[in-house]
């Protein structure tokens, strides 16, 4: 059934994807009126760079290389260019038809169309390398909490939260060391990896050694993961025992009771078979502090009134791309950012990686510090 089921998402996908393109590669045609030689190249170019993300996409899964990256890479820009381009195009077929019924525009000559079209490519060229450059510039945001309840000791820590690294064909090694070196550079006490460590496939993840660096992170209350629905996407039984061998601790429906008396709840991701939090919180000791990490962000209500100090999810990234975030914030009670509810602090990351085009536009990535003291009620 799941087959099945998997093949049918697979069509949808591939139709609604194939219908956009064709609107767009007709719509070109039409802009730019180009000669029967200029058409060829036009007609090769395009449809070999639309083709780039599927192809690149299934040579990352059966043969990982420099080349298979390398096309994966130019397909995933072009998904942002897509969403843009597809914009671009509606905008302007409506202020076509509005022109159509009150004759406000002038006569557009093939000049002026060809013109107006380098314009629009420009512009969205523009877009897209902000959002490249934007989506490698990584927000460090600070955030004071009180937890009114008593540590074994009572001294106020540093927590470190990072979410949706997608290690893989896009995210590797340079970006691996910039987190270590943002973790070395804040010295936190606790560091917690909110799921999707991986990007999916963990075929490149394999090829280029990645995850090294994350276990050379140094905290004195250790580095704790959960699993994500990425690392269910690349074969969860390959890729948490490759993360397991190079000593990344990961939380599948587990508690933790760390040195100084938090309990870390750990669960397990949708995509997998959860137990349900209230039993698993069963083991715990709701007079101690109690943070639960859970990767995607559903169901707020159920952890409400179960004495949980502290929530963390990512998954959502926020929409990545604008105009998403409308999106996301349609789907989830919270998509981004910080919340009190009944007594629970519930925070939803960014993340700190980029799934499919490696853009962000509209919103930022990062990685969140909770300066956290503990008092007694």
């Amino acid at each position: 059934m799941r087959s099945i089921g998997f093949i049918i998402f697979f069509s949808i996908v591939m139709l609604i994807y194939g219908s956009v393109n064709y609107y767009l590669y007709i719509r070109g045609l039409q802009l730019f009126s180009l000669n029967q030689s200029l058409k060829r190249w036009y007609i090769v170019i395009f449809w070999t760079v639309v083709a780039s993300f599927i192809a690149g996409s299934i040579l990352e899964r059966s043969y990982s290389s420099a080349f298979s990256e390398w096309v994966y890479r130019v397909g995933s820009f072009w998904l942002a260019f897509m969403l843009y381009l597809l914009m671009a195009a509606l905008v302007v077929d409506l202020i076509r038809v509005a022109n159509y019924f009150f004759h406000f525009l002038p006569l557009f000559t093939p000049q002026i169309k060809f013109k107006t079209g380098l314009a629009i490519l420009a512009l969205i060229s523009v877009i897209i390398v902000a959002g490249h450059i934007n989506a490698i510039t990584i927000n460090i945001k600070q955030i004071p909490l009180t937890i009114r309840k008593s540590g074994s000791d009572g001294k106020p820590i540093k927590i470190l939260m990072a979410s949706d690294i997608h290690l893989g064909a896009l995210i590797g090694e340079r970006r691996e060391e910039k987190l270590l070196k943002i973790v070395r550079e804040q010295k936190p006490d606790l560091v917690l990896l909110c799921g999707d460590l991986v990007d999916g496939e963990i075929a490149p993840v394999l090829r280029k050694n990645l995850g090294r660096h994350i276990q050379e992170i140094d905290a004195p209350l250790g580095v704790w993961a959960i699993p994500g629905n990425h690392e269910y996407i690349g074969g969860f039984n390959k890729t948490i025992p490759y993360l397991k061998s190079i000593n990344i601790r990961i939380l599948q429906d587990e508690v933790v009771t760390l040195p100084n008396g938090i309990q870390l709840v750990g669960r397990d991701d949708r995509s997998g078979t959860p137990k349900p939090l209230e039993q698993l919180l069963a083991t715990t000791d709701s007079t101690k502090p109690i943070i639960v990490m859970n990767h995607q962000p559903f169901r707020l209500d159920e952890v409400t009134g179960q004495h949980v100090d502290l929530h963390l999810s990512g998954h959502t990234h926020n929409g990545q791309l604008w105009p998403f975030n409308y999106v996301t914030k349609a789907m989830f009670e919270l998509s981004w950012g910080l919340k009190e509810k009944a007594g629970t602090t519930f925070y939803v990351s960014s993340g700190y990686g980029t799934w499919g085009p490696p853009v962000r536009t509209g919103n930022r990535p990062e990685v969140v510090i909770f300066n956290v003291k503990f008092e007694n009620k």
